[in-house]
């Protein structure tokens, strides 16, 4: 389980990216590089990182559910994600 400081951080980063988005296209559109860099580094969505919805886990991240692959299996497992089943063969 990720600290909470961790997932509060990514939310906030999420805010400034949202808060910044209109302005940082305009920006590019008008190729004002300069004016890029005078926003804020956190305005960038390239500083966002995926985290799991349940654990807060960053490593090994599955997009298509947004969860870890351990949360993953566990609730696979247990049957709690639709549509996914157990594979054999």
């Amino acid at each position: 389980m990720a600290k909470k400081s961790w997932t509060a951080r990514n939310a906030r980063k999420q805010q400034t990216v949202d808060k910044y988005a209109e302005l940082r296209l305009k920006l590019k559109a008008e190729k004002d590089y300069i004016g890029l860099t005078m926003l804020p580094r956190d305005a960038s969505p390239t500083r966002l990182v995926n985290r799991c919805e349940v654990t807060g886990r960053r490593r090994a991240f599955l997009r298509r559910f947004r969860l870890s692959r351990i949360t993953f299996r566990e609730l696979a497992s247990a049957g709690m994600i639709p549509g996914v089943t157990k594979s054999s063969w």
